[in-house]
């Protein structure tokens, strides 16, 4: 079994975020997570919310607790204070799924 969650983001800086996925690569394959899809989008035709998105991407985990683990992980929160806070206007979690 894994999980999987849609995320859309809105990268205001692609350097900084860029290091953000350098960092936290990693932290991430230790809670046995990875990248399955990976976009950059230009038009956004709907929108549940009114938060802009220009980055669209699937995380995948073993586990819905091997999910929680990584975004609670000290070595993650640091990377995420020093790349991701200032390179990303906004985060979604689009959906989530088993």
């Amino acid at each position: 079994m894994s999980y999987e969650i849609l995320v859309g983001l809105n990268v205001l800086d692609d350097l900084k975020y860029e290091d953000y996925r350098k960092a936290m690569k990693p932290i991430l394959s230790d809670h046995e997570g990875y990248f399955g899809y990976d976009f950059k989008v230009s038009d956004v035709l709907i929108s549940e919310g009114n938060a802009d998105i220009n980055r669209v991407f699937t995380l995948n985990f073993s586990s819905k607790n091997k999910m929680e683990d990584f975004f609670s992980n000290a070595q993650y929160l640091v990377v995420k204070e020093k790349y991701f806070v200032g390179s990303v206007a906004s985060a979604t979690i689009i959906s989530s799924y088993e």
